[in-house]
């Protein structure tokens, strides 16, 4: 079964510095069919306007991923952590028995484009923590590159819940398969171009929840030097 989520069908947030989509249930936006998918719960298209940002606010029992596309994202929050995030950047911060955090643009002239992915930890309470890897666009062109994963395995970071979260560029021409195992549940997020998902076709902001399907095909339908990019979920139902 693979479900499609339209683009445009998603819940608009729109202040003055921030335009943000939703693919499920967030805020003020409420939609019954859309709460979430398995363990992913929140997957937000945040573009925000030069200077301007998510001021000092409180989470807690929540995998909080950043994932940069354009412009650059500074972080603060109360366990001592302060850094930039940039495209190529994967943050993860585990808000656990409790963390307030800022988000801003870094930038005074130019806006940011980035993913606010949340994931329901495994177990309540864990302590607080953060990590941010960067990983090379040469590792993710033309493939699936392994960038979360409950093991930390192979240089990816640390996701307290049986996700493994992969990134992936495609041009036309270039594609990837990828088996999910019996019992599990996978979601395809495009974050960028156009590509087609076992045939259908998706484009930027679309995004699908497969379940009871063994493979998993991404093919780019972009030309060279534009290519899709593509986050797959792969998680334990």
């Amino acid at each position: 079964m693979m479900l499609v989520r339209r683009s445009d069908e998603r819940g608009p947030t729109r202040i003055g510095w921030l335009d943000s989509k939703h693919s499920f249930s967030f805020g003020g936006y409420h939609d019954p069919r859309f709460m979430g998918f398995g363990p992913l719960r929140v997957i937000n298209e945040d573009k925000v306007t030069p200077g301007a940002g998510f001021g000092t606010h409180s989470h807690r029992d929540m995998e909080i991923i950043s994932y940069v596309l354009d412009g650059a994202l500074e972080h603060k929050d109360s366990i001592g952590t302060g850094s930039i995030i940039r495209p190529g950047d994967v943050q993860r911060m585990s808000a656990g028995s409790g963390v307030a955090h800022s988000e801003y643009n870094a930038s005074a002239s130019d806006p940011v484009h980035f993913l606010q992915i949340w994931i329901l930890p495994e177990a309540a309470g864990l302590p607080p923590g953060y990590e941010q890897k960067s990983f090379a666009a040469a590792e993710k062109q033309g493939r699936l590159r392994l960038v979360g994963a409950r093991d930390g395995r192979d240089g990816a970071i640390t996701i307290h819940r049986d996700v493994d979260l992969y990134a992936g560029l495609f041009d036309k021409g270039e594609r990837a398969v990828h088996a999910l195992s019996a019992g599990r549940l996978a979601w395809v997020q495009v974050a960028r171009g156009t590509i087609t998902l076992n045939g259908e076709t998706l484009a930027a902001g679309d995004g699908a929840a497969l379940r009871d399907i063994d493979t998993i095909e991404i093919a780019g339908e972009d030309a060279a030097g534009n290519a899709a990019e593509v986050l797959l979920f792969d998680m334990a139902a």
